[in-house]
């Protein structure tokens, strides 16, 4: 009787695991390449770190943008305007290296010349490539930045596979929770999320957290990473001490969280815009403080149009916002930490 007591509990055990590893395969797989056209890749320069992150939607999907932080790194934003001419975009690039990281995109725009997409003019093709970048240079040398080389590669590394996650590309030298100085701060990193409905509506979101505030969980109100408290170990929480009048906003701005979503819905440039312009609930969410005067925070929007019904921008919308809180969540979850700047895995050791 007690041996097969034993085995059922071991079956159950086993059960369990089984369906854990499944789960926990599902949400690796719910990226943004959860979107058909959708390609993402990384180039990661390990030895400072830093590195740069490639969306690519190689048969131009309809794009736009919205910026709210005060000191962001930017190129090609304007062209997305809905005023403006072009109406699609084949490539996003997010960087690190600060203004200097926007170098990338031009790599980006020699690959994808390479492959004849773009615009054609005669013998050439103009791509569009837009591209923002976050500041990083604080950690480690400062002189090594993504380059044209780096946006090269990670285009060229590009698929529709998952979304690898954590410190690896634009999200490399990210940092989190600095509202208490760089010294009590935690590592960030890129995070993806994607939301499917039964209509088959897609709408997927990436991040690369790079915030000056702390992550918190939407759903339980609980800091996940941010400034630590003077123990190195818990943490201090950016809430807390805003209403203590501790925080400041002085000087340049040296954070920047910046996204990426991405829907098969059918959208026109403006709708694409008021998308990107309600995913940064998704920020306010899950970032305390955010779209702050030393943060350029920045996201994109991305509408391949491949399900064939009119879409409710309204609905797109309010899941893009969904996908970015998620995603925020998973980079400060999944980021790995570099010496001096501990992620969320060293402290719950």
């Amino acid at each position: 009787m007690r041996a097969q007591l034993i085995a059922t509990l071991l079956a159950a055990v086993s059960i369990e695991t089984a369906v854990l590893q499944t789960e926990v395969a599902a949400q690796a797989s719910r990226t943004l390449t959860s979107v058909a056209g959708i390609k993402v890749g990384h180039h990661t320069l390990s030895e400072r770190p830093t590195g740069c992150t490639v969306i690519l939607a190689e048969a131009g999907a309809t794009a736009g943008v919205d910026v709210r932080g005060a000191a962001p790194a930017t190129r090609e934003t304007d062209v997305l305007s809905p005023v403006n001419t072009v109406q699609v975009a084949h490539a996003i690039v997010l960087s690190g290296g600060s203004a200097f990281g926007l170098d990338s995109a031009s790599g980006v725009m020699r690959y994808l010349e390479e492959k004849q997409i773009g615009f054609p003019f005669g013998r050439a093709h103009v791509p569009i490539v837009a591209a923002a970048a976050l500041f990083d240079l604080q950690v480690g040398d400062g002189k090594i930045r993504p380059t044209a080389d780096c946006g090269y590669r990670a285009a060229g590394a590009a698929s529709s596979t998952a979304v690898p996650e954590g410190s690896v590309g634009a999200g490399a030298g990210a940092t989190i929770g600095k509202t208490g100085g760089f010294g009590r701060a935690m590592k960030g990193g890129i995070g993806s999320a994607a939301i499917e409905l039964p209509s088959g509506l897609v709408v997927a979101a990436l991040v690369a957290v790079n915030a000056a505030g702390d992550v918190v969980d939407p759903s339980n109100g609980q800091i996940v990473a941010g400034v630590r408290a003077q123990d190195g170990r818990s943490f201090a929480d950016a809430r807390k001490l805003l209403r203590s009048g501790t925080i400041a906003f002085g000087g340049t701005g040296q954070n920047t969280t910046l996204g990426v979503v991405a829907t098969n819905a059918r959208l026109t440039k403006t709708a694409a815009t008021r998308v990107a312009q309600m995913a940064h609930d998704g920020f306010a969410r899950t970032i305390v403080p955010v779209h702050t005067p030393v943060d350029g925070d920045a996201i994109f929007a991305l509408a391949t149009g491949s399900l064939a019904v009119n879409a409710d921008v309204g609905q797109v919308g309010a899941l893009a916002a969904e996908a970015v809180a998620d995603a925020v969540v998973r980079a400060a979850r999944q980021a790995t930490g570099v010496a001096g700047v501990p992620a969320l895995r060293d402290l719950v050791r």
